[in-house]
């Protein structure tokens, strides 16, 4: 599985609120931080943590891709999304580092 597939396979997780598949894309002690600053969650379960409190907050969230760059083990991501149809909206950069068929690193721009 190329590392725009594991990408792919979460963000489908993700729009499809599909907790289990969406944490199998990510090693266990992944990192997801802002990029160059502090760290927002380590590990399976502190994405857990966030993402269903995200989903349980806003159940109509979803995001897409406007466009997508990959080299080698990176996959940057230019992601907007919505809470719910009425907002709020969001949009980032997203650069996800792969190793494998798993997630090990996110850094967000916003």
């Amino acid at each position: 599985m190329s590392p725009v597939d594991v990408v792919q396979r979460q963000f489908d997780a993700y729009n499809a609120q599909d907790m289990d598949a969406f944490c199998a894309t990510y090693s266990d002690d992944c990192v997801i931080a802002i990029y160059g600053g502090e760290t927002l969650q380590q590990g399976t379960d502190a994405i857990r943590a966030r993402y269903t409190k995200t989903f349980g907050d806003f159940p109509k969230n979803r995001a897409w891709v406007v466009s997508r760059i990959a080299r080698g083990d990176v996959v940057i991501d230019h992601e907007k999304g919505e809470r719910s149809p009425e907002g709020p909206f969001f949009e980032a950069v997203v650069i996800y580092t792969v190793k494998g068929d798993q997630i090990v690193r996110v850094d967000f721009i916003q």
